[in-house]
């Protein structure tokens, strides 16, 4: 299966391309489509997507894993945000792909454990995870290997974070949260 992971921006937009073959990941490609701040909006979603979709047609990816909405203050800011979203969720879903979408705080708490961790750490962290070097790269991108890891890495808290549970919600007992802790490599003091 391959992964596109992305951090959408109306400038930089950061995407990753994961390949998992079991429980083995392949980092394809990752880095940012830098559209022209100068340019009106229609020119920056072009760009975007033709930068998008050149890679779409060359890696075949099967799944979309996109950071969810957040709320801004900027009203504007949020509209131009939904235009690139949206403009990316169609250029994937007219190639057959499948969608889903994390919020920030699922990501980070994936990622680092930490639901309120730095972009830093994020960083960091996806770099150890994934076995890349670290690099002086765009946050945007880190950030878009991190959804796609996330999305790679579909673990029982991750999945009731995001609403994915195909069993009806029951109670938690104590045990059942350490063996989870346990399962996701922390320790029971």
């Amino acid at each position: 299966m391959v992964i596109l992971g992305i951090d959408p921006g109306s400038i930089t937009t950061g995407y990753a391309f994961l390949k998992k073959t079991g429980c083995e990941i392949q980092v394809l490609e990752y880095g940012t489509f830098h559209a022209n701040p100068a340019k009106n909006l229609e020119d920056r979603l072009v760009h975007i997507v033709s930068e998008l979709e050149a890679r779409l047609d060359y890696y075949h990816p099967d799944a979309l894993a996109m950071e969810g909405v957040f709320f801004a203050k900027n009203v504007k800011s949020a509209l131009v945000l939904g235009h690139i979203r949206g403009a990316i969720l169609v250029a994937c879903h007219r190639r057959g792909m499948t969608y889903e979408e994390y919020p920030p705080r699922v990501v980070k708490q994936a990622i680092t454990g930490d639901g309120a961790a730095s972009k830093e750490h994020v960083a960091n962290m996806v770099f150890a995870r994934l076995g890349i070097e670290a690099a002086e790269l765009p946050l945007d991108a880190t950030d878009a290997l991190a959804i796609a890891w996330t999305h790679a890495n579909p673990a029982p808290l991750v999945q009731s974070l995001v609403g994915k549970k195909s069993k009806p919600k029951k109670k938690s007992t104590v045990q059942q949260w350490k063996n989870l802790i346990e399962k996701m490599g922390g320790t029971i003091q």
